[in-house]
């Protein structure tokens, strides 16, 4: 996984980015009827219910359009929050404000619809001992805010991107020329880059489980994908400790339990943020 340095280090890129784009060379709106020293407070409304995420983003956006700006935080990330909680103020020029709301809705909307789908996803495996894991299926560019949310929500991350873990999926495995020759093209690729990644494999049906057990001192976790009931019991009693194991692959909350109560330690999708719905928030000036 990538270091606490570098997650901080693609928030500030996303928050640069999103400043570049909405505000551009000003914004005229407020430059043309609000005075420069005017200053206010505003304060951010929940309109719906679920579990609130983004608090601490919005904190690192104010500071970043105007340092001077300050946060009265009420509520803070992972509080389960309904219709009129207010999450915090914000105060200071009326003009910074006004800057940083938009970043900071679109922001916090999205990021407390993953949290609480996730937290959803969480309760629905308590007991079996199996956790959910979010996937690279993210928005472009917004991926560290998705991750964020889904830890915010109770749910572990994967792999945040290409490069900070091996996932051998199926098109790896065909272009390579099958499991044995990927595993073990790709154990020497790390030897001769001298890169310490973990491997996850990708396996489609039992046969193919069996034959990443052969190689299996190299492999951190198996995909067990798009299996039904039977045959990923089948799998995670043929892994057994020899590896972690993943079930994936159009699990949804109907059948999310049934595969934990096979025994995978975890289960990864998709839809925890390509799937989601925006929260209601408001800023609104006091």
């Amino acid at each position: 996984m990538i270091s606490q340095e570098q997650f901080n280090k693609e928030v500030q890129g996303i928050i640069k980015n999103a400043i570049r784009e909405d505000v551009g060379d000003g914004d005229h709106s407020s430059l043309a009827c609000i005075p420069k020293t005017a200053t206010g407070r505003a304060k951010l409304l929940v309109k719906d219910t679920g579990i609130l995420a983004g608090v601490a983003f919005a904190k690192a956006v104010f500071a970043y359009v105007d340092a001077s700006l300050e946060m009265e935080i009420l509520l803070d990330d992972g509080a389960q929050v309904e219709y009129g909680d207010i999450a915090f103020y914000v105060s200071g020029s009326s003009q910074s404000i006004l800057k940083a709301e938009r970043l900071v809705l679109n922001a916090m909307q999205r990021m407390s619809a993953i949290a609480t789908k996730t937290a959803f996803f969480v309760n629905l495996l308590e007991g079996t001992g199996t956790k959910i894991l979010d996937t690279r299926k993210t928005t472009p560019g917004l991926r560290a805010l998705e991750k964020w949310a889904v830890k915010i929500g109770g749910g572990e991350n994967h792999r945040f991107a290409l490069y900070d873990m091996i996932m051998l999926k199926d098109n790896h495995i065909d272009f390579a020329g099958g499991i044995t020759q990927a595993i073990s093209q790709t154990v020497d690729y790390l030897s001769v880059t001298q890169r310490d990644l973990k491997i996850i494999v990708e396996a489609r049906d039992l046969a193919e489980i069996t034959e990443i057990l052969e190689s299996h001192e190299h492999v951190y976790r198996i995909l067990i994908d798009n299996f039904n009931y039977e045959d990923t019991k089948e799998a995670v009693a043929l892994i057994g400790d020899k590896c972690l194991t993943e079930s994936s692959g159009g699990i949804n909350e109907k059948t999310i339990r049934e595969y934990a109560l096979c025994g995978v330690n975890y289960i990864s999708s998709g839809a925890l943020t390509h799937s989601v719905y925006n929260l209601d928030l408001s800023l609104k000036a006091v």
